[in-house]
């Protein structure tokens, strides 16, 4: 994919971080598209950027008048608010003008990121996220849909799962029009649903049964570490499941709705497009 990069100091740029995964793609994409001088922050770009590679901020900063933050793998994980502590620093430092970070729901760890963009002296958004439609279909659950069992230490909490497209018209939003800067949007779908209640939206949509079944966290790590999953991974996922995944995050918000004017994509919408295109054909 090429990207135009700003060869005017005056002309804003923008630096998507994490600029090939589920969001930071498709927020380029929609940068492009609305002709806007987009740098995309990856390992494989030209300039680099790395998060465990201080050494590239600078170089992918330069120039750069907003931010999109999006931090791998979580801004749960130990260390975290080091780095986006160093990498605000180094923004602010560079000129940066406006920050839009991708937060998580009921992450302690992941407020406390929140703030350190808040408190960073320049204008801020925070997009504040339910777990994504798009990890049965481009993420940590797309070989479980494929086999036809969702195994999962769930049970019936439910969660508003949101989807990406919307995380990224909300971003483009605040990247680019007036009236966002200072808002903490928290973006959910439009209902509650549990992991069997998903189950069932995809058994329609692709036209196979796809099971849900219940694990206990004990046997669910254990199934991680047996697929010789990195440590960090295993890491995530047990905690996602035994801290996020509690009740804490079981009810909607609005902020699709503030940020766009529009209702979120509801789950069944989500399922029934990619089955459209393909992309669960191995399961069906």
């Amino acid at each position: 994919m090429q990207t135009s990069q700003s060869s005017n100091l005056n002309q804003p740029l923008t630096l998507v971080t994490g600029g090939t995964g589920k969001t930071g793609r498709r927020i380029v994409e929609r940068l492009e598209d609305r002709g806007v001088s987009t740098r995309v922050g990856s390992r494989s770009a030209s300039p680099s950027f790395d998060w465990n590679n201080e050494s590239t901020w600078t170089t992918a900063l330069q120039g750069v008048t907003s931010v999109y933050i999006s931090y791998a793998p979580d801004l749960a994980v130990p260390g975290a608010t080091n780095t986006i502590q160093s990498f605000v620093n180094e923004a602010v430092k560079q000129g940066v003008m406006h920050l839009v970070i991708l937060s998580g729901r009921g992450e302690e760890e992941a407020q406390a990121c929140e703030r350190i963009v808040q408190h960073s002296g320049i204008d801020w958004t925070v997009i504040r996220s339910s777990w994504f439609n798009q990890n049965f279909s481009e993420g940590a659950f797309v070989d479980m849909v494929h086999a036809g069992v969702i195994a999962l230490p769930a049970g019936d909490v439910p969660e508003p799962f949101v989807d990406v497209d919307d995380i990224a018209d909300v971003a483009v939003a605040a990247l680019t029009e007036p009236g966002h800067f200072g808002e903490v949007y928290e973006v959910t779908g439009p209902r509650l649903m549990t992991f069997a209640e998903i189950a069932k939206v995809l058994t329609n949509a692709i036209g196979k049964e796809i099971q849900f079944q219940a694990l206990t966290q004990e046997e669910f790590v254990r199934r991680i570490k047996a697929s010789d999953a990195p440590e960090i991974v295993v890491w995530m996922m047990d905690y996602l499941f035994t801290t996020v995944l509690d009740g804490r995050n079981s009810y909607l918000c609005d902020g699709v709705q503030r940020a766009l004017g529009r209702e979120p994509k509801d789950f069944r919408d989500y399922a029934i497009e990619v089955a459209r295109t393909g992309a669960w054909r191995a399961a069906a």
